[in-house]
C-alpha cells in the first residue's frame, strides 16, 4: 500500500476550508468518503471535491471498504463516540484538538485507541509551518542563548451566534483557550522542548456572554528550562488590528514572529543577536542590533500534516504530533482554569 486511503468525519469547517484540500495535495493519500451531520453539507463536499462517497453518519463511512484512516473534525462533544467507533472498526485515526472536553475523557480517548492498537494522532497543524520549525532549530542551535521567556498570542472576533458549539462549555469543553491558546501552548512545547510546570490563569468574558465558556483567557507559566511562557488568546479582538504574535527572547539573541499564527503559513520572522557577554550599560542608551529576517519556502501545513500521520499509518515513520502532545497542551488549559477558579497558581 503506498497511500493511506482517507475518511473524513466532520467535513465541513475546517476540514473543508483547510485539511481536504490539504489532503488532495498529500503524495500519500487518497480521499474516499466524507460525512457530516448534514447531508447537505457532506454531498456538497463530495461535490466540491471528486469524493465517491458522502454520508450523514459515521457507521456508513467506516463501513466502506478500503478505509485506512479517518480524519475526525467534528466539534468536540461528538469525539469520543466517533473514536471509538472508528477504532473498533481498525481505522487509525487523525483527530482535531483538543481531543475531549476534559482531561478524564481525553484519557478515555487515548485508552480506547491504545487497546485496539490504533494509530491516534492530532491536528496541531501549526507544527508543520516552515517559519516555526526554523524557530525551534535556531532555538535548538542555542543562537539565542539560555531561553529565558516565550509569548504567543492567537485572537480572532467571534461575537456571540445561535447554534454555535465552541460557545457553549457542554459541546466545546472551554472558549478561547482551548480553542486557541492551546495552539500557542503546544508551539511553545514544540519550539522549545520544554514542558510547562507552573502556571496561572485568568479565565474571562470581557466583550461577549458565552453560555459557560470565555472569550479571553490568559496564562503566565514556568517552563522546564527555567524559561517564563505568556499565552494570550481572545474571541474579542478584531482580526484586522491582531498581529498574532509569537516571541522568543533569549540572553543572547530574540525571535519574533507576526503572523505565523494562521491557518495559512505566512507571516514574517526576524531574529536579533546580542552581546550576552556586555557589561551593564547604565546610561541605558540602547542601540537596537540589527534584525535578521528570516527566509523560509512556504508550504501547506495541512498537506505536511497528512503527509506526515501517512508514513506513520504506512509504518514509514513515527506519529508526527502524539497523544501525549495533545494531552499535556490540554492539562495547561485545566490548568488555567483551575488557577482561575482558585486564585492560585497550578503545579503540572
Amino acid at each position: 500500500m503506498s497511500k493511506v486511503r482517507w475518511g473524513v468525519i466532520g467535513c465541513g469547517g475546517i476540514a473543508d476550508r483547510r485539511t481536504i484540500p490539504g489532503m488532495l495535495l498529500a503524495d500519500n493519500a487518497e480521499l474516499v468518503a466524507v460525512m457530516d451531520a448534514s447531508m447537505e453539507a457532506a454531498q456538497r463536499v463530495k461535490e466540491k471535491y471528486n469524493v465517491p462517497y458522502a454520508f450523514d453518519n459515521t457507521d456508513e463511512l467506516l463501513a466502506v471498504d478500503g478505509i485506512d484512516a479517518v480524519y475526525i473534525a467534528s466539534p468536540v462533544f461528538c469525539h469520543k463516540e466517533q473514536v471509538e467507533a472508528a477504532a473498533k472498526a481498525g481505522k487509525h485515526i487523525l483527530l482535531e484538538k483538543p481531543i475531549g472536553l476534559d482531561i478524564a475523557e481525553a484519557e478515555e480517548i487515548i485508552a480506547i485507541c491504545e487497546k485496539a492498537n490504533i494509530k491516534l494522532g492530532v491536528g496541531f497543524m501549526m507544527r508543520f509551518a516552515a517559519f516555526h520549525e526554523k524557530m525551534k532549530e535556531i532555538i535548538a542551535e542555542g543562537k539565542i542563548g539560555k531561553l529565558v521567556s516565550a509569548r504567543a498570542e492567537f485572537t480572532c472576533w467571534y461575537p456571540t451566534m445561535d447554534n454555535c458549539w465552541r460557545q457553549e462549555a457542554k459541546l466545546s469543553g472551554g472558549g478561547a483557550m482551548m480553542d486557541m491558546g492551546i495552539h500557542c501552548i503546544d508551539l511553545i512545547r514544540y519550539i522549545t522542548g520544554a514542558e510547562f510546570t507552573q502556571v496561572a490563569g485568568i479565565a474571562d468574558n470581557q466583550v461577549f456572554e458565552y453560555n459557560g465558556v470565555e472569550d479571553a483567557g490568559y496564562l503566565i507559566g514556568r517552563l522546564s528550562n527555567g524559561a517564563v511562557a505568556y499565552v494570550g488568546a481572545n474571541f474579542n479582538i478584531p482580526d484586522e488590528i491582531a498581529k498574532c504574535a509569537l516571541e522568543f527572547y533569549g540572553t543572547a539573541g530574540s525571535l519574533t514572529a507576526v503572523g505565523t499564527l494562521s491557518q495559512i503559513e505566512t507571516g514574517t520572522v526576524e531574529l536579533v543577536c546580542g552581546d550576552s557577554s556586555a557589561q551593564y550599560d547604565a546610561q541605558q542608551n540602547r542601540t537596537m542590533a540589527e534584525p535578521v529576517k528570516l527566509e523560509v519556502e512556504f508550504g501547506n501545513m495541512y498537506t505536511k500534516e497528512i503527509e506526515g500521520f501517512g508514513k506513520a499509518v504506512l509504518g514509514e515513520g513515527e506519529i508526527p504530533v502524539t497523544a501525549a502532545d495533545a494531552l499535556a497542551a490540554q492539562k495547561v488549559v485545566e490548568s488555567v482554569y483551575k488557577s482561575n477558579s482558585g486564585n492560585t497558581h497550578i503545579k503540572l
